[in-house]
């Protein structure tokens, strides 16, 4: 081949591949952001696509994505999201709510859409349910508000209990506000609620093993990502100590 028509060559393949980086760099990327595992909550990721392709995005034809998982520890999503916020991601969509705070201290530039549990106006993640105003927005599914139907049902189910206990992870961001409204229902209710903390494997088992000395009838999962990644050994706790147990996911 010839010098020319070598010159000739490079420069098209330099200008091939200045022409493929700018459609790259064009290219948006969304990074998603969740509390929990790829196993646990596959069915968001999918859910997530599907709205993404009836808004006409598809991922790796004209959207990508960043994935970072908590897998259930919080400690790790101040270091997640600072990767998805160095990477220059357009949009962050933030699962769970400590990832929503994560998300919230880490940029007041980069758009969030959340979904949450807890009430987000309360955890001051916003300034109004119809005008969000920053830089975030999204929808909750107020799991604190749930918590007491499900003593209503545990109670109906095993009418005879009168100590329930709950389990709350105390690294999650509305552990105080599920034990002070339950609190106040179980009062009501006149049930004796005790309180169970577990943040670790072990101390999910040092939890159940105390149900025997709190001589409870009934047990309360409070809704947390690191519980759901724990769900075999929770059922399975549940089922070798012989306690009506009720959980916010199935």
């Amino acid at each position: 081949m010839r010098r020319r028509e070598l010159l000739l060559l490079a420069t098209a393949m330099t200008a091939s591949a200045r022409s493929l980086r700018a459609q790259q760099r064009a290219m948006p990327v969304i990074g998603f952001l969740n509390t929990g595992s790829p196993d646990t909550d596959l069915p968001f990721v999918v859910a997530f696509r599907q709205g993404l392709g009836d808004a006409g995005f598809v991922e790796g034809q004209n959207v990508a994505m960043e994935h970072r998982w908590a897998e259930g520890h919080y400690d790790r999503l101040p270091v997640l999201v600072g990767e998805l916020v160095s990477r220059k991601v357009d949009v962050i969509a933030a699962g769970g709510d400590a990832a929503v705070i994560a998300a919230k201290g880490a940029t007041s530039t980069i758009p969030i859409v959340f979904f949450n549990g807890g009430d987000p106006l309360a955890m001051g993640l916003i300034a109004s349910l119809a005008h969000p105003g920053g830089n975030l927005t999204g929808f909750s599914t107020f799991a604190a508000e749930l918590l007491p139907k499900r003593l209503e049902l545990l109670s109906e189910l095993a009418p005879q209990a009168r100590v329930i206990a709950m389990l709350v992870n105390p690294s999650d961001p509305n552990a105080e506000r599920f034990i002070n409204e339950m609190e106040q229902v179980a009062r009501a209710k006149g049930v004796n609620l005790r309180i169970l903390k577990a943040g670790t494997e072990g101390e999910i088992d040092d939890a159940f093993a105390s149900l025997v000395q709190l001589r409870a009838d009934g047990l309360i999962v409070s809704p947390n990502a690191f519980f759901v990644s724990r769900r075999e050994q929770l059922v399975a706790l549940a089922s070798r100590y012989a306690v009506p147990a009720i959980y916010s996911r199935r």
